[in-house]
């Protein structure tokens, strides 16, 4: 039972009228740009449901996961009531409203060519994280991204391939699962590191990563600082004390991070002048919507909506669980980790909208 719950904190977490999905609108483009495909990297917060698809416990295809999914109850493997982030970001750029997980077998072809997401719920930075909980590591990720290149060369050409891999936008989504539960819960990962040197690890991590997402052809790349950690439902109850206040610790190594991982893109945007690397800054966003919920239309910050909202998470929020909110516009989380949709939305557009021109 022990090894279980531990399991389970791992995968804990990278507008005032909710908008349906349909209803999505892209933003303007700079010069009459256009975008191919939207190519996703990352963790719980952009699976669309790859975890769907191998053996691991960090699973949501159940209800009540899914219950406000383009109308109700489609669970989906998104790890949400609703939509994620990298369906609603493919809206923004105009490309489609759901974007598919890569490893769902019914895809076809036209679905590739317009892109995929590789995000596996549980992954992290440190290669550890992905394999405490097996799923797909940011490795493994990069593999299949290098098969979905194949796949749509056999399918469409070399010539419309390169433009396609050039001209996306690529979204890259974790690392909080490495702060708040792989050095948190690895006794050996806290005798190897401090948290100045966890995050130095985190860091390399991700610029290694982005530098072989450049060689293989990703100019247009967005990079989610880690959000405000600390302050979701579960690590309140786990590091925040009897008043369930945020856990400071994670949001400190979530900063000290988030500034060398700045550090790093800027540094790889003037090795590579041909690439675009845009910082997208989830913790002052996050936190925005926590401390001044009613400016964002919520009511409910400090719980989820599933069941007791304190703790549940994955195959602790199912259709049992007791005390579940009948009206989930008013929460920001929808589990003790993941923001619900309507949350997701005002995330999304906090962060990313302001950032769509430096990407082209």
């Amino acid at each position: 039972m022990k090894l279980l719950y531990q399991k389970l904190r791992v995968i804990l977490w990278c507008a005032a009228i909710p908008i349906p999905f349909l209803h999505v609108s892209a933003v303007s483009l700079p010069n009459n740009e256009s975008v191919p495909a939207v190519i996703v990297f990352g963790d719980s917060i952009v699976d669309p449901g790859n975890n769907n698809y191998i053996t691991t416990l960090i699973k949501c295809n159940f209800p009540p996961y899914g219950r406000d999914f383009a109308g109700g109850n489609h669970p989906t493997g998104r790890f949400s009531n609703g939509l994620v982030p990298s369906d609603i970001i493919a809206a923004k750029f105009g490309v489609k409203k759901l974007l598919p997980a890569y490893l769902d077998p019914n895809l076809k072809l036209q679905d590739l060519l317009t892109g995929v997401s590789f995000a596996s719920g549980g992954a992290g930075y440190d290669p550890l994280t992905a394999e405490l909980v097996s799923v797909k590591s940011l490795k493994d990720q990069l593999d299949m991204f290098m098969e979905y290149i194949k796949k749509i060369n056999e399918g469409v050409g070399r010539n419309r391939t390169a433009l396609i891999v050039s001209k996306s936008i690529y979204i890259v989504c974790l690392g909080s699962d490495d702060i708040a539960n792989t050095y948190a819960l690895t006794p050996f990962r806290r005798a190897q590191y401090d948290i100045p040197s966890y995050t130095d690890l985190m860091a390399s991590e991700a610029s290694n990563f982005l530098q072989e997402l450049y060689g293989l052809g990703a100019r247009r790349i967005g990079v989610f600082g880690l959000p405000a950690v600390g302050c979701v439902p579960s690590q309140r109850t786990i590091g925040g004390g009897m008043h369930r206040t945020c856990f400071d610790s994670s949001n400190q190594a979530a900063t000290l991070f988030n500034s060398k991982l700045s550090y790093q893109m800027d540094a790889l945007g003037k090795k590579f002048s041909d690439a675009r690397l845009v910082y997208l800054d989830s913790y002052n966003a996050l936190l925005d919507m926590i401390q001044t919920p009613d400016k964002y239309g919520f009511e409910e910050t400090e719980k989820g909506c599933c069941g007791t909202g304190n703790i549940e998470v994955s195959f602790l929020c199912n259709p049992y669980s007791f005390n579940t909110c009948s009206n989930s516009s008013n929460y920001i989380f929808w589990d003790s980790y993941h923001p619900t949709e309507k949350a997701y939305y005002v995330l999304s557009s906090l962060v990313v909208d302001n950032k769509i021109k430096d990407f082209f």
